[in-house]
This record gives C-alpha cells, sequence and structure tokens, in this order.
C-alpha cells in the first residue's frame, strides 16, 4: 500500500497536484491523507476540493477550514489569514463548505493518528517544542502520528527517561517505521515555511514498512498570477516564491 500524506495546501492547485503526479509516478496510489487546512491563503480552494474529493481522501480539519466553514471567528487570525478566509468562504458552493464543515479533527487509520495540529488541541497547537510532543504523545493510542500546521518537515522520536527527540527531514529522507512511537510532519504542499519554496509531502509504503520526505518544484508564479487576480493580500502572494 502507497499512501501520500500532504498537509497545509491552502487552496494551491499546483502544489497540490504537483506532488500527488510525483507520488503516483512510480506505482499507482493507494490513498491519499491530508492533514488539515485544505483551504486559506490561495486562489483555488474549490479545484482543490474536488482533487482531494475525487482521489477518496481521508482528511482532518485545520483552523483554515474551520474559519472558511464559519466554525471558528476569523478573529482569531492575522489581518491577511482573515481576509483570505472570508474571500474564500464566498468563492465555494454551499456543497463544499458542507464538506470542509464535516471534517473530522482527528483520525485513526490504521497505525497513524491523524490531526492538524497537536492531540492536545488540534486545530491551533503548533507543536514544536519536546513538551508539546510529550503532551501529545501521552494522547496518542497509535504507534505512529501525523501532525500538520507548522508547514515545517520533521520527526519526533518518543524515548524512554529522557526527552522527545525532533529531528529535520530534508528531500529523500527515508525513516524506517518500528516499534518506536513517532510523530511525523510531512511539511506543507501548498505554502512551505522552511526556507525551500518547494512543495513537500510524504509517501508510506507499507511493504517496506517506510516513509520518504519529498520536495517537488510546481508552478509559483501561475499561483501567484491567480492571488493576484483575485486581489489577495500582497504578502501571501510574494511569501510563496520564499517559502516563508
Amino acid at each position: 500500500m502507497r499512501i501520500a500524506i500532504v498537509s497545509d495546501a491552502h487552496s494551491n492547485i499546483e502544489g497540490l497536484t504537483a506532488v500527488l503526479r510525483h507520488a503516483e509516478a512510480g506505482a499507482p496510489l493507494d490513498g491519499v491523507w491530508c492533514l488539515g487546512d485544505l483551504v486559506g491563503y490561495g486562489p483555488d480552494p474549490g479545484a482543490v476540493i474536488a482533487e482531494l474529493r475525487r482521489r477518496h481522501v481521508t482528511a482532518v480539519a485545520g483552523n483554515h477550514d474551520r474559519a472558511v466553514a464559519g466554525l471558528m471567528d476569523v478573529d482569531e487570525f492575522n489581518p491577511a489569514a482573515a481576509s483570505a478566509a472570508l474571500w474564500t468562504r464566498e468563492q465555494l458552493s454551499v456543497y463544499e463548505r458542507e464538506f470542509v464543515a464535516g471534517l473530522p479533527l482527528t483520525h485513526v487509520a490504521s497505525d497513524f493518528t491523524l490531526v492538524h495540529g497537536s492531540l492536545r488541541d488540534p486545530v491551533w497547537e503548533y507543536l514544536l517544542s519536546p513538551e508539546q510532543a510529550d503532551a501529545h504523545f501521552a494522547l496518542q493510542t497509535t504507534r505512529y502520528g501525523l501532525i500538520g500546521h507548522s508547514h515545517l518537515t520533521f520527526w519526533v522520536e518518543e524515548r524512554p527517561h529522557a526527552a522527545p527527540a525532533f529531528h529535520r527531514a530534508d528531500d529523500g529522507r527515508t525513516l524506517e517505521l518500528g516499534e518506536r512511537r513517532l510523530i511525523l510532519n510531512p511539511g506543507s504542499c501548498g505554502q512551505p515555511r522552511d526556507g525551500d519554496p518547494r512543495a513537500a509531502y510524504l509517501l508510506y509504503d507499507d511493504a517496506a514498512a517506510a516513509v520518504i520526505w519529498r520536495r517537488v518544484e510546481y508552478d509559483v508564479a501561475a499561483t501567484q498570477r491567480k492571488m493576484r487576480d483575485a486581489r489577495l493580500h500582497p504578502w501571501l502572494i510574494e511569501r510563496l516564491a520564499l517559502g516563508e
């Protein structure tokens, strides 16, 4: 079984389709898992939803999904994110908004627990410290956890009698899965924030009992043109080319 694990597509259809094409270049995919924030920021929310639904995605909700669905007040967002969320609401059909509103906060798939932020705070917490990882592991009932939200590529290893260990995951990094408990972040396929503008994703191969982090070039300029046409916030447009 080969699963493409994506997160934080943020209405960027060019980034999403680039990683999915890359993931299925070697062999067909058996599924797509999405760790939230399908929408927000970018210019193509409907196209992203349609592409993921076409692939029968297994997805959880992120904070932008909840805001766009009207389940969260945009006052909690910075001005650029808030304006993008309000714009996105107007672009979606009733059917699309219902789909986003219906996304669960967490989902268990085999040995993996999917969540956007953390199990302690599913849509808001950025899991970036050993203390946060400890709190998450205390609630994680499966061997492996999958998170998004920070737009960074890394994994966390639970260790007996020591603080959880954080490891950066660069392009091509393969991690064998075993008995140890892990938290894995695929990074963002729609708005990377680690200084690398390439779209990021994680490929899970159950036959190999391993995951591999990958980065893929996509047409950033095309996404930026559409964002300008939609009069989205200039900083949201500029940061795509910077990976920040």
